[in-house]
């Protein structure tokens, strides 16, 4: 077989994968925006109910985060490149097939269960290989590539609009289902990059005569537990405080997305202008987020990123309070000026962080359990937004709810990484004055040489240190 081609690290090609990186965000991260473009007519068509018809995107949102775990063993076992063409087949014929659904499970299956599995299998991979592909400017390449997602945020909407209009929203999945067969093409960019990080030599271990299937059982449980990141879990406290903090910002964070639109419309602004909404929070971060990325970008700021993010979480929640307070179409233009700068914090940081608290070659382990745990939280999101509305036939406890929880996740992350870096200096100070301690009470020898009458004076110096 001819050798494989490697690029490398920070060099031409990287530009490329960033490129396809940020169209692959555009697809999938960003689909969920449009979902409430479809909203009533959905609704209309199945008969459903408010908490019905909010399991779509709960079920897509779910799928769309807690596939990490399976897509880290593809792409552990075939790579980026095949795992994200992969994701591109799925989420096309997902969203294909659901445009023939004729019950509310058929579509929940298809367009949620199918098209959220290859959407996550696309978008995990393109995260990954972002991380391989850039050491240096690392920070920078997460801003460029997260702008995809405000361009998603910008177009999808009124690109659903538009096909809404003439082709009703089963003709418009279909178009959809064309559209979201370029994450194939972004995938096929990804070539095989050459890391620094020499490769492990797997031996395989004889497996003992008398228990094969205990030592069988106990290699799935090592697999499992490797790619769902265990160890990482229980040795490292930055990540739990990343992976707790995280889970509760998404069960309010995805909230405005989904009921922005109903909103709107729900106070008496027409279709177009609602879906502007969202496109108008979109607009706003292609161009913050560049700025974001030069500014978290810059070596002094390294230390401070975990607190802008949980600065970030705080304001986003407690913009959403601008909604309970008027829905007066000016207010809700306001209102998406102003999310939109929390929300390009958020999104800027959220995985720069990560790769700060976790070595890069368990980062899609890592990812994979995150996701998992953001996959349960919009799974009950928003049914439980839903019932909010069914219940109370009021659409501002939707606000209140996300408030709720993305401002106790920043207070939360905030000091609870203030806490973890003052333990942490506090034990280097110690360790630091118990090696001078015990510097200073190691006594001088005086060594004899082969001439008795010299002696010369030798400083034997020890250093205690702890692993």
């Amino acid at each position: 077989m001819m050798p494989q081609a490697l690029e490398h690290a920070d060099g031409r090609w990287a530009w490329m994968v960033l490129l396809a990186s940020l169209m692959t965000q555009a697809l999938t991260l960003a689909f969920p925006a449009c979902i409430g473009v479809f909203f009533t007519d959905l609704q209309h068509d199945f008969q459903a109910s408010n908490s019905e018809t909010s399991w779509f995107p709960s079920i897509l949102g779910a799928m769309l985060h807690a596939g990490g775990p399976l897509c880290s063993l593809l792409v552990g076992r075939f790579g980026c490149r095949v795992t994200m063409m992969l994701g591109g087949v799925l989420a096309s014929l997902g969203m294909v097939a659901s445009a023939f659904s004729r019950t509310l499970m058929q579509f929940f299956l298809t367009a949620g269960v199918i098209t959220g599995l290859g959407m996550c299998f696309s978008f995990q991979s393109s995260i990954t290989v972002l991380g391989l592909y850039f050491v240096h400017r690392r920070p920078m390449a997460n801003a460029l590539a997260s702008i995809g997602l405000s361009l998603g945020v910008t177009l999808w909407p009124l690109l659903a609009r538009y096909l809404l209009e003439d082709l009703g929203w089963r003709g418009s999945f279909l178009v959809f289902g064309g559209v979201l067969l370029h994450c194939c093409i972004c995938g096929a960019i990804m070539r095989p990059v050459a890391t620094s990080a020499t490769p492990e030599t797997r031996e395989s271990p004889p497996l003992p005569s008398k228990t094969p299937v205990r030592s069988c059982l106990a290699t799935c449980d090592s697999t499992i537990r490797h790619h769902l990141a265990c160890d990482i879990l229980q040795h490292n406290m930055g990540y739990r405080v990343y992976t707790v903090g995280g889970t509760l910002m998404i069960l309010g964070f995805t909230l405005p997305h989904t009921f922005l639109v109903p909103y709107a419309m729900w106070h008496g602004v027409d279709e177009y202008r609602a879906a502007l909404l969202v496109s108008i929070i979109g607009f706003c971060n292609i161009f913050l987020r560049p700025i974001a990325g030069l500014l978290i970008g810059r070596q002094r700021l390294a230390g401070y990123r975990k607190y802008l993010f949980s600065l970030a979480v705080l304001l986003n929640g407690l913009t959403n309070l601008v909604c309970t307070v008027s829905a007066d179409y000016q207010v809700l233009v306001g209102y998406c000026l102003v999310y939109s700068v929390s929300m390009c914090g958020v999104g800027v940081l959220i995985f720069q962080v990560l790769m700060d608290i976790v070595p890069m070659d368990r980062f899609p382990s890592a990812l994979g359990l995150f996701t998992v745990l953001c996959g349960i939280a919009s799974l009950i999101s928003p049914p439980l937004a839903g019932f909010l509305v069914d219940s109370t036939n009021n659409f501002s406890y939707v606000f209140f709810m996300s408030s709720f929880f993305l401002i106790s996740s920043g207070l939360f992350m905030g000091g609870s990484f203030y806490a973890l870096q003052k333990k942490e200096r506090q034990g280097r100070q110690a360790k630091a004055e118990g090696v001078s301690s015990e510097t200073a009470s190691v006594p001088s020898l005086i060594l004899e040489g082969k001439d008795s009458s010299k002696k010369q004076l030798h400083v034997e110096r020890m250093y205690v240190t702890s692993v």
